[in-house]
């Protein structure tokens, strides 16, 4: 059986922001908070802060968005702003993993964990 190995980072002691098994690793969903748990006004900017959050996560699990092979991402508020959401989602996806296209299932939620927040976002991710 592989080892199992948690990793915290920052925002939350409950529970763990990411999980290796062997040569896979899994995150929790990564907002677009900054240091400060502040999030930005416009959506472009959340979005952005919520992949460099997960980056960080990756870091501190040992791995990269280079290993990264299914991305879930939540959204609230998607009714009318779904193109910008997608768009904005691809030119990220384009930025950090430039050399392959993992799977991804993007979700319309009515709420996330914060009331400010209108992004969340999970991998999974195989060294």
């Amino acid at each position: 059986m592989p080892e199992v190995e948690f990793f915290g980072i920052g925002r939350d002691p409950v529970y763990s922001q990411a999980v290796r098994i062997g040569n896979r690793v899994e995150i929790s969903g990564q907002g677009g908070w900054d240091a400060n748990s502040n999030f930005p006004e416009k959506l472009e900017d959340e979005i952005g802060q919520a992949f460099k959050n997960v980056a960080a996560v990756l870091k501190e699990a040992g791995t990269s968005w280079n290993n990264v092979i299914s991305v879930n991402s939540y959204h609230v508020g998607l009714v009318g702003h779904q193109d910008e959401m997608n768009t904005i989602m691809g030119q990220n996806f384009k930025k950090y993993m430039p050399k392959h296209k993992p799977i991804w299932t993007n979700n319309g939620v009515t709420a996330l964990g914060d009331p400010k927040m209108r992004v969340e976002i999970r991998v999974v991710a195989i060294d």
